[in-house]
């Protein structure tokens, strides 16, 4: 019968077997994971062992799952799959700035600090002043736009990672654009860091021949009403990892140039501009 299973077939057949009260775009959705997983399995000729290697990985990657830790996403992260959702769902017009990947470690409603403040609160690092614009697409700039960033310190370590070690809020800060679309703050100039590599998904990238870094850089979110809310990263110019980002984050857009500085509460100074797409 032609609902039996055969391996001509085998994608077809289980995609048969949904229900006609499946929503349709779970039919849709579900339809191309099994075509795309079957022909998968077909163009490698799977083994039982290399499948049973790959049920034993995805059963581990759910197990040191938690509250605190996401090893699915880090997953997605690694094989390039969350950039690309992201580049799926956030095509721009010409001009506005490129979004990247948010990262697991934003915290919600930090603390809104004033223009010029400094978010860096250990004192460790080298200093650095982080300014620039936010503009629209014809160049004007937008006041009142809400800045949020956040970053390591100075050992590659973000505060929610160490919470009694560093101090709460740690590189973390909201600023409010004035007439001009101006912002500024001061922080340090990030450091690069390894993704969570003590489980199985660094295990893979260490069979891949993989290494786990990150390229330094400073997390940005911009938001205003009426304008498409803005994901970003600038990244540190001539950092080791620009062409291997762990995490496949880096657009040559977004690469930021970082200047010395004689400032005495600033060696460093990175300037950016944001240009935000309407809604």
């Amino acid at each position: 019968m032609k609902s039996h299973f055969s391996e001509a077939r085998s994608a077809e057949i289980a995609i048969e077997r949904m229900g006609p009260d499946a929503p349709p775009r779970l039919v849709e959705v579900m339809s191309s994971l099994v075509r795309h997983m079957h022909a998968f399995v077909k163009e490698t000729e799977l083994t039982p062992e290399e499948w049973e290697i790959g049920v034993d990985f995805l059963t581990k990657t759910g197990q040191i799952c938690s509250q605190e830790r996401q090893e699915y996403i880090l997953l997605s992260d690694v094989l390039g799959v969350s950039m690309l959702v992201d580049a799926v769902n956030n095509r721009r017009p010409e001009g506005a700035t490129e979004n990247t990947v948010f990262g697991p470690f934003h915290v919600a409603d930090a603390p809104v600090r004033a223009m010029g403040d400094t978010i860096c609160l250990d004192g460790k690092g080298e200093p650095c002043l982080f300014e620039g614009k936010v503009l629209d697409l014809d160049g004007q700039p937008i006041q009142g736009a809400c800045v949020d960033v956040w970053s390591d310190n100075a050992e590659g370590f973000y505060d929610v990672q160490q919470p009694g070690i560093q101090p709460k809020w740690n590189n973390r800060g909201r600023f409010l654009t004035n007439e001009d679309g101006r912002y500024a703050f001061r922080g340090i100039k990030p450091t690069s860091y390894p993704i969570p590599d003590d489980g199985p998904v660094g295990k893979m990238l260490e069979s891949m021949g993989r290494h786990p870094y990150r390229p330094a850089h400073m997390h940005f979110l911009v938001t205003k009403p009426g304008y498409q809310r803005l994901v970003t990263h600038t990244f540190v110019e001539a950092d080791p990892y620009l062409e291997s980002d762990a995490v496949f984050g880096v657009k040559e857009s977004l690469i930021a140039r970082y200047e010395r500085t004689d400032a005495e509460d600033a060696a460093w100074r990175s300037t950016f501009d944001f240009v935000l797409a309407p809604l």
